[in-house]
Protein backbone atom coordinates (compact mmCIF):
# COMPACT_ATOMS: atom_id res chain seq x y z
CA UNK A 1 0.00 0.00 0.00
CA UNK A 2 1.26 3.33 -0.45
CA UNK A 3 2.50 5.62 2.02
CA UNK A 4 -0.13 7.62 3.83
CA UNK A 5 1.07 11.37 5.40
CA UNK A 6 -0.63 13.23 7.97
CA UNK A 7 0.35 16.94 9.68
CA UNK A 8 0.82 16.44 13.35
CA UNK A 9 0.02 20.60 13.76
CA UNK A 10 1.25 22.58 16.56
CA UNK A 11 -1.23 23.34 19.32
CA UNK A 12 -1.72 26.53 21.08
CA UNK A 13 -3.45 27.34 24.01
CA UNK A 14 -4.53 31.25 23.19
CA UNK A 15 -6.17 31.16 26.76
CA UNK A 16 -5.42 28.68 29.77
CA UNK A 17 -7.53 29.22 33.09
CA UNK A 18 -6.36 26.55 35.96
CA UNK A 19 -9.42 26.30 37.67
CA UNK A 20 -7.99 24.29 40.77
CA UNK A 21 -6.30 20.95 41.59
CA UNK A 22 -8.73 17.56 41.18
CA UNK A 23 -8.67 14.18 43.68
CA UNK A 24 -7.41 12.87 41.08
CA UNK A 25 -4.20 15.17 41.07
CA UNK A 26 -4.89 16.43 37.59
CA UNK A 27 -5.81 20.19 37.38
CA UNK A 28 -8.88 21.41 35.83
CA UNK A 29 -9.19 23.87 32.98
CA UNK A 30 -10.60 25.95 30.68
CA UNK A 31 -8.56 26.95 27.54
CA UNK A 32 -9.41 28.17 24.18
CA UNK A 33 -6.91 26.53 21.60
CA UNK A 34 -6.03 26.50 18.11
CA UNK A 35 -3.67 24.84 15.86
CA UNK A 36 -1.58 26.17 13.06
CA UNK A 37 -0.32 25.22 9.55
CA UNK A 38 2.98 24.34 11.10
CA UNK A 39 3.43 20.93 12.69
CA UNK A 40 5.47 17.56 12.55
CA UNK A 41 5.01 15.31 9.55
CA UNK A 42 4.01 11.79 9.91
CA UNK A 43 3.96 8.60 7.26
CA UNK A 44 2.59 5.37 7.58
CA UNK A 45 3.61 2.48 5.37
CA UNK A 46 0.45 0.10 6.82
CA UNK A 47 1.71 -3.46 7.01
CA UNK A 48 4.85 -5.85 8.61
CA UNK A 49 6.20 -4.67 12.02
CA UNK A 50 5.30 -1.93 14.17
CA UNK A 51 8.30 0.55 13.52
CA UNK A 52 9.17 3.93 13.88
CA UNK A 53 11.88 6.35 12.36
CA UNK A 54 12.42 10.01 13.47
CA UNK A 55 14.81 12.55 11.74
CA UNK A 56 14.52 16.09 11.05
CA UNK A 57 15.75 19.30 13.42
CA UNK A 58 14.66 17.85 16.72
CA UNK A 59 14.75 14.78 16.41
CA UNK A 60 17.75 14.48 18.79
CA UNK A 61 15.34 16.03 21.48
CA UNK A 62 13.75 12.99 21.08
CA UNK A 63 14.82 9.63 23.60
CA UNK A 64 12.75 7.08 25.40
CA UNK A 65 9.10 5.90 24.77
CA UNK A 66 7.39 7.38 21.67
CA UNK A 67 3.64 8.35 21.77
CA UNK A 68 3.48 7.05 18.29
CA UNK A 69 4.02 4.05 19.06
CA UNK A 70 2.53 4.12 22.30
CA UNK A 71 -0.95 5.04 19.84
CA UNK A 72 -0.43 2.01 17.60
CA UNK A 73 -0.25 -0.08 20.34
CA UNK A 74 -3.48 1.07 22.07
CA UNK A 75 -4.84 1.13 18.84
CA UNK A 76 -3.75 -3.14 18.60
CA UNK A 77 -4.80 -3.33 22.01
CA UNK A 78 -8.49 -1.98 21.29
CA UNK A 79 -9.03 -4.25 17.75
CA UNK A 80 -6.56 -6.67 17.16
CA UNK A 81 -7.64 -7.10 13.36
CA UNK A 82 -5.78 -3.92 12.92
CA UNK A 83 -3.27 -3.13 10.56
CA UNK A 84 -0.60 -1.46 12.00
CA UNK A 85 3.12 -0.72 9.76
CA UNK A 86 6.05 1.76 9.86
CA UNK A 87 5.74 5.17 10.75
CA UNK A 88 8.56 7.70 9.86
CA UNK A 89 8.39 11.03 11.70
CA UNK A 90 9.71 14.12 10.58
CA UNK A 91 10.08 16.20 13.95
CA UNK A 92 9.89 20.19 12.95
CA UNK A 93 8.63 21.12 16.25
CA UNK A 94 10.88 21.91 19.46
CA UNK A 95 10.43 19.39 22.56
CA UNK A 96 8.96 20.07 25.67
CA UNK A 97 7.57 23.65 24.29
CA UNK A 98 4.42 24.12 24.83
CA UNK A 99 3.06 23.11 21.52
CA UNK A 100 1.69 20.12 22.59
CA UNK A 101 4.18 18.42 20.04
CA UNK A 102 4.16 14.92 21.12
CA UNK A 103 0.54 14.76 21.75
CA UNK A 104 -0.52 16.20 18.06
CA UNK A 105 2.47 12.91 16.81
CA UNK A 106 0.08 10.58 18.67
CA UNK A 107 -3.10 11.85 17.10
CA UNK A 108 -1.24 12.18 13.97
CA UNK A 109 -0.58 8.28 14.12
CA UNK A 110 -4.46 7.39 15.06
CA UNK A 111 -5.51 9.36 12.26
CA UNK A 112 -3.24 7.47 9.90
CA UNK A 113 -4.43 4.20 11.18
CA UNK A 114 -7.74 4.79 10.81
CA UNK A 115 -7.42 5.93 7.26
CA UNK A 116 -5.30 2.19 7.19
CA UNK A 117 -8.01 0.44 8.39
CA UNK A 118 -11.70 1.91 7.53
CA UNK A 119 -14.80 0.79 9.27
CA UNK A 120 -12.68 -1.71 12.24
CA UNK A 121 -13.08 0.89 14.91
CA UNK A 122 -15.82 3.98 14.96
CA UNK A 123 -15.20 7.57 15.42
CA UNK A 124 -15.96 7.36 19.21
CA UNK A 125 -13.35 3.96 20.01
CA UNK A 126 -10.82 6.53 18.28
CA UNK A 127 -11.05 9.14 20.54
CA UNK A 128 -11.30 6.63 23.47
CA UNK A 129 -7.67 5.93 22.51
CA UNK A 130 -6.95 9.39 22.25
CA UNK A 131 -7.87 10.54 25.73
CA UNK A 132 -6.24 7.22 27.26
CA UNK A 133 -3.02 8.17 25.87
CA UNK A 134 -2.67 12.03 27.23
CA UNK A 135 -5.28 15.48 28.26
CA UNK A 136 -3.83 17.00 25.51
CA UNK A 137 -4.48 13.65 22.44
CA UNK A 138 -8.28 14.34 22.16
CA UNK A 139 -7.94 18.42 20.65
CA UNK A 140 -5.05 17.03 18.83
CA UNK A 141 -6.95 14.27 17.54
CA UNK A 142 -9.46 16.62 16.11
CA UNK A 143 -7.30 19.62 15.33
CA UNK A 144 -9.70 22.80 15.20
CA UNK A 145 -10.50 25.25 17.02
CA UNK A 146 -12.14 24.26 20.63
CA UNK A 147 -12.41 25.29 24.01
CA UNK A 148 -11.02 22.73 26.07
CA UNK A 149 -12.68 21.98 29.91
CA UNK A 150 -11.37 18.91 32.37
CA UNK A 151 -8.17 17.89 32.24
CA UNK A 152 -8.20 19.02 28.93
CA UNK A 153 -10.07 15.67 27.58
CA UNK A 154 -13.50 17.20 27.04
CA UNK A 155 -13.34 19.04 23.64
CA UNK A 156 -16.12 21.97 22.33
CA UNK A 157 -15.27 22.62 19.19
CA UNK A 158 -15.92 26.81 18.62
CA UNK A 159 -17.77 28.86 15.36
CA UNK A 160 -16.51 31.13 13.40
CA UNK A 161 -13.11 31.27 14.36
CA UNK A 162 -11.15 33.73 12.30
CA UNK A 163 -8.53 33.36 9.69
CA UNK A 164 -5.32 34.91 11.46
CA UNK A 165 -1.71 34.81 11.73
CA UNK A 166 0.72 33.82 14.75
CA UNK A 167 4.77 33.89 15.29
CA UNK A 168 6.03 31.47 17.57
CA UNK A 169 9.12 32.07 19.48
CA UNK A 170 10.74 29.75 22.14
CA UNK A 171 14.42 30.74 23.21
CA UNK A 172 15.69 27.02 22.79
CA UNK A 173 14.89 25.63 25.91
CA UNK A 174 12.62 23.02 26.83
CA UNK A 175 10.04 22.99 30.01
CA UNK A 176 8.16 20.62 30.97
CA UNK A 177 4.71 20.70 31.87
CA UNK A 178 4.95 18.56 34.76
CA UNK A 179 7.94 21.02 36.47
CA UNK A 180 5.41 24.06 35.82
CA UNK A 181 2.32 22.48 37.20
CA UNK A 182 4.55 21.37 40.08
CA UNK A 183 5.26 24.88 40.94
CA UNK A 184 1.94 26.15 40.42
CA UNK A 185 0.07 27.56 43.51
CA UNK A 186 -3.88 26.76 43.06
CA UNK A 187 -6.76 25.26 45.19
CA UNK A 188 -8.25 22.71 45.87
CA UNK A 189 -11.09 22.24 43.40
CA UNK A 190 -14.37 22.74 45.97
CA UNK A 191 -16.81 21.28 43.42
CA UNK A 192 -16.88 20.55 39.50
CA UNK A 193 -17.38 23.41 37.01
CA UNK A 194 -20.42 23.96 34.82
CA UNK A 195 -19.75 23.04 31.68
CA UNK A 196 -19.80 25.34 29.00
CA UNK A 197 -23.48 25.35 27.74
CA UNK A 198 -23.60 26.84 24.01
CA UNK A 199 -20.17 26.68 21.32
CA UNK A 200 -18.56 29.66 21.22
CA UNK A 201 -19.02 31.83 17.94
CA UNK A 202 -16.70 34.38 17.00
CA UNK A 203 -18.21 35.27 13.61
CA UNK A 204 -15.53 35.04 11.81
CA UNK A 205 -13.68 38.35 13.48
CA UNK A 206 -10.13 39.06 14.38
CA UNK A 207 -11.62 41.51 16.82
CA UNK A 208 -14.29 39.41 18.31
CA UNK A 209 -11.35 36.70 18.73
CA UNK A 210 -8.92 39.18 20.41
CA UNK A 211 -11.69 40.59 22.55
CA UNK A 212 -12.21 36.95 23.88
CA UNK A 213 -8.39 36.50 24.11
CA UNK A 214 -8.00 39.48 25.43
CA UNK A 215 -9.84 39.30 29.03
CA UNK A 216 -8.69 35.62 29.39
CA UNK A 217 -4.82 35.10 30.64
CA UNK A 218 -2.31 32.14 30.99
CA UNK A 219 -2.38 30.82 34.33
CA UNK A 220 0.89 28.55 34.03
CA UNK A 221 2.84 32.12 33.07
CA UNK A 222 4.18 32.86 36.39
CA UNK A 223 5.00 29.67 37.21
CA UNK A 224 6.97 29.20 33.78
CA UNK A 225 8.62 32.19 34.35
CA UNK A 226 9.69 31.35 37.86
CA UNK A 227 11.28 28.38 36.13
CA UNK A 228 12.86 29.97 32.85
CA UNK A 229 12.71 33.88 33.46
CA UNK A 230 14.00 34.37 29.42
CA UNK A 231 10.31 33.77 28.63
CA UNK A 232 10.13 37.80 29.91
CA UNK A 233 12.62 38.79 27.10
CA UNK A 234 10.56 36.65 24.34
CA UNK A 235 7.47 38.08 25.37
CA UNK A 236 9.12 41.56 25.58
CA UNK A 237 10.27 40.87 21.82
CA UNK A 238 7.11 39.84 20.81
CA UNK A 239 5.38 43.14 22.14
CA UNK A 240 7.87 45.45 20.20
CA UNK A 241 6.53 43.63 16.53
CA UNK A 242 4.17 46.24 15.07
CA UNK A 243 0.83 44.28 14.40
CA UNK A 244 1.42 42.15 17.13
CA UNK A 245 -1.37 41.51 19.65
CA UNK A 246 -1.97 39.33 22.72
CA UNK A 247 1.92 38.42 23.69
CA UNK A 248 1.82 35.31 25.71
CA UNK A 249 3.00 31.94 26.63
CA UNK A 250 1.50 29.26 24.89
CA UNK A 251 0.47 26.16 27.65
CA UNK A 252 3.36 25.71 30.25
CA UNK A 253 5.81 26.65 27.35
CA UNK A 254 8.58 27.89 26.85
CA UNK A 255 6.79 29.07 23.17
CA UNK A 256 5.34 32.22 23.27
CA UNK A 257 3.44 33.52 20.27
CA UNK A 258 1.56 37.09 19.58
CA UNK A 259 -1.59 37.07 16.75
CA UNK A 260 -1.72 39.17 13.49
CA UNK A 261 -4.45 40.11 11.07
CA UNK A 262 -2.59 38.83 8.07
CA UNK A 263 0.52 36.73 7.11
CA UNK A 264 2.60 39.27 5.81
CA UNK A 265 2.36 40.87 9.22
CA UNK A 266 3.72 38.38 10.71
CA UNK A 267 6.29 37.42 8.35
CA UNK A 268 7.78 40.47 8.61
CA UNK A 269 7.42 40.19 11.97
CA UNK A 270 9.81 36.87 12.66
CA UNK A 271 12.10 38.56 10.23
CA UNK A 272 12.68 41.55 12.48
CA UNK A 273 12.38 38.93 15.65
CA UNK A 274 15.51 36.32 13.33
CA UNK A 275 17.40 39.31 12.76
CA UNK A 276 17.51 40.61 16.40
CA UNK A 277 17.49 36.81 18.21
CA UNK A 278 19.17 34.70 15.37
CA UNK A 279 19.70 31.63 18.00
CA UNK A 280 15.87 31.32 18.72
CA UNK A 281 13.35 29.17 17.23
CA UNK A 282 11.46 31.75 15.67
CA UNK A 283 8.79 30.90 13.13
CA UNK A 284 5.51 33.14 11.04
CA UNK A 285 2.28 30.47 10.40
CA UNK A 286 -1.80 30.68 10.28
CA UNK A 287 -3.75 29.24 12.86
CA UNK A 288 -6.17 27.20 11.20
CA UNK A 289 -10.05 28.45 10.99
CA UNK A 290 -12.99 26.24 11.38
Amino acid sequence: MTALRDTARAKLNLTLEVLGRRDDFYHEIRSLVAFAALGDSLELEPGGTLALTIDGPFAPALSGDNLVIAAAEAARSKARAITLGRFRLTKILPVAAGLGGGSADAASALRLLAVANQGILDEESWREIAEGLGSDVPACLLSRPALITGRGEVVTPVRGFPPCAVVLANAGLQLAAADVYGVLVSSDLLAPPEQPQETLDFGGSFERLLDHVARRGNDLEPAALSLAPVIGEVLAALRRCQGAHLPRLSGSGPTCFALFATEDEAKRAAAELRAFRPNWWIQATMLLPN
